[in-house]
């Protein structure tokens, strides 16, 4: 995708400061993401929006007056950190309550939910709308498991024009869901997209053929149909919208025809006359249109088409002014905000002194991350190909940056004389904020889950290991909601889990750890015949059938080396 020689693993995050540079009359850097630079009033509602990057416009381009607050920035096609979310809505949150809305992808769902539970621990008034208007990702009938695409900016800018007009966040949140519940997208690719940095695309297209029903992240599309003329392919989108034309609305529709990447601006104009005169050929009159780049691919050749039925109200919020770097419409006045709002840092705070047995196994454990954060640097370009197979191909690059990050935060836990509480706590955090997406979440929650495990151990004995890692386990699951047979990380976890129980009986650790982690490679092998339940994988069922799921192979891998720096981390006792 670049033409520069470029760090993939700062790509995202030197976008971000050169997209604030370019725009400081409506963004400022928070950490997490950008905020609006004008004045937010107290006691309005702050709509925070995001995802991954790789999707300019969205997100942080959607940011300014009449539309978002703020805006959440994960790494390319990963889904940002609980962290990140909860940083970015404290900065903007005005006392009236914050509304989140991301698109329909496991990862952004987990993380953030995470930020929502977290900020209303604290008192905040939170509310979530997930974005599900990607009709080829699921049936009618489980459009609460359909993706979110171009959708987003129906669901935002509905959202944003609601806040800026003052309405209270009850108002907001149903206009929000209204919106998204009239709101249907279908969108065809002629070729992939490729990371920053990548030397292939994450997948593929046929010569001559358009592949329907992809995705934003660089899912393969859903089939494949040969390359035809603007008015077939108007005709091809027209009628599988209007198939799903929600009942009771009026013979007028919004139409967005959006931009992938490199599907330009002239071959927009050309299929947006045909989708124009197959509309009216049905009866419906375009209320309000925009056709350009809205919600990208990195430089996916592709285009989708949404048809929004908008109510008198919502067509009345649609049109409202709003001022962004990259949508605007009508007049809106918004004043420099010269104060400072919310906390852009982290605060600092005294690191609890920690047992001298807890110091020496957090000392120890270095071995451990040190051997899995090198495994998963050479095995980054494998676990990427699983994953693209039939999902979105980052679960490599996402897994090498957030064990990346776990080490950095447990090495200066150890230089700090912290404890392994501590250390696997600060680690999770790590990981998820490095990592984001779905691995990046559930390899934060599980970490956390197991300090807090073994600070309220007796001894960090044997079954204490165990204990820690049914911990682990039992936290993936509550929070993720997989189960055995769903082709997810779970259908290693649970087998690792149950065999390294063994230490209950007086086996020694490091066998049992060995044995468990044979269990695992076993049954994410297995996963090969499973379809796919949860995930980007799902709608791609006949792709993952016969290839193994990434999660599920990563977390073997980890345990297997986990289990070869046993000796050099454990001098334990079966059960001491």
């Amino acid at each position: 995708m670049t033409h520069l020689v470029t760090d993939a693993a700062t790509f995202a995050a030197d976008a971000i400061s050169g997209f604030v540079a370019a725009n400081p009359r409506y963004v400022r850097p928070v950490d997490g993401g950008v905020v609006r630079s004008t004045v937010m009033p107290a006691g309005r509602v702050a709509v925070v929006v995001g995802g991954g990057s790789g999707h300019y416009p969205s997100f942080a381009g959607l940011v300014g007056a009449g539309l978002a607050s703020g805006a959440v920035c994960g790494n390319i096609f990963a889904s940002p950190s609980s962290g990140q979310v909860y940083r970015v809505a404290a900065a903007v949150d005005r006392g009236a309550g914050v509304l989140l809305s991301y698109g329909n992808y496991a990862g952004d769902v987990l993380q953030f939910g995470l930020a929502a539970e977290r900020l209303r621990g604290e008192g905040f008034d939170v509310r979530a709308v997930a974005v599900t208007d990607d009709v080829a990702s699921a049936s009618l009938a489980e459009i609460e498991k359909r993706r979110g695409i171009a959708g987003d900016l129906v669901v935002f800018k509905v959202a944003g024009a609601a806040a800026e007009a003052g309405l209270g966040l009850d108002a907001v949140e149903a206009l929000a869901l209204r919106a998204n519940a009239r709101t249907r997208t279908l969108g065809v690719a002629f070729s992939g997209c490729t990371l920053p940095g990548a030397r292939e695309p994450l997948f593929t297209v046929r010569s001559g053929s358009m592949a329907i029903g992809l995705g934003i992240h660089g899912e393969p599309g859903l089939s494949e149909s040969p390359v035809t003329t603007a008015g077939e392919l108007a005709e091809l989108l027209v009628s599988r919208l209007l198939s799903e034309r929600p009942s009771g609305s009026a013979d007028r529709a919004i139409v967005i025809l959006n931009g992938l990447g490199t599907f330009k601006y002239e071959e927009l104009f050309v299929l947006f006359g045909a989708v124009a005169t197959r509309l009216a050929a049905a009866g419906i009159a375009i209320a309000a249109s925009e056709c350009g780049e809205l919600v990208t691919s990195l430089d996916m050749a592709g285009v989708s088409l949404t048809l929004f039925w908008a109510d008198t109200e919502l067509e009345a919020l649609w049109t409202a002014p709003c001022d962004t770097p990259a949508f605007r419409t009508g007049a809106i006045t918004a004043e420099p905000d010269l104060a400072v709002h919310g906390a852009d840092a982290r605060v600092s705070v005294a690191r609890p002194q920690a047992s001298e047995e807890h110091r020496e196994a957090a000392a120890a454990s270095l071995a451990v991350f040190r051997d899995v954060c090198a495994m998963i640097a050479d095995s980054e370009e494998e676990f990427g190909r699983i994953d693209a197979v039939a999902g979105d191909g980052d679960h490599g690059i996402g897994m090498s940056r957030g064990s990346q990050g776990a080490l950095a935060a447990a090495e200066r836990v150890v230089a700090e004389h912290g404890g392994i509480l501590e250390l696997l706590a600060e680690a999770g955090e790590a990981w998820s904020e490095c990592g984001g997406g779905t691995s990046g979440a559930l390899w934060g929650i599980a970490l956390t889950a197991a300090g807090t495990s073994l600070a309220g151990a007796a001894g960090l004995d044997a079954l204490a290991v165990s204990h820690a890692v049914d911990a682990a386990l039992f936290a993936v699951q509550r929070l993720g909601k997989a189960r055995v047979g769903d082709k997810t990380m779970i259908d290693a976890f649970v087998p690792f889990a149950e065999r390294l129980r063994g230490v209950g009986t007086g086996e020694a650790l490091p066998v049992a750890w060995v044995a468990a982690s044979v269990a695992a490679e076993d049954a994410a092998n297995a996963t090969s015949a499973l379809r796919p339940v949860l995930g980007r994988a799902r709608p791609h069922v006949e792709a993952s059938l016969g290839h193994p799921d990434a999660g599920a192979v990563s977390l073997a891998r980890i345990a297997t080396t986990a289990g070869a720096s046993l000796s050099a981390l454990l001098t334990l006792s079966p059960t001491e």
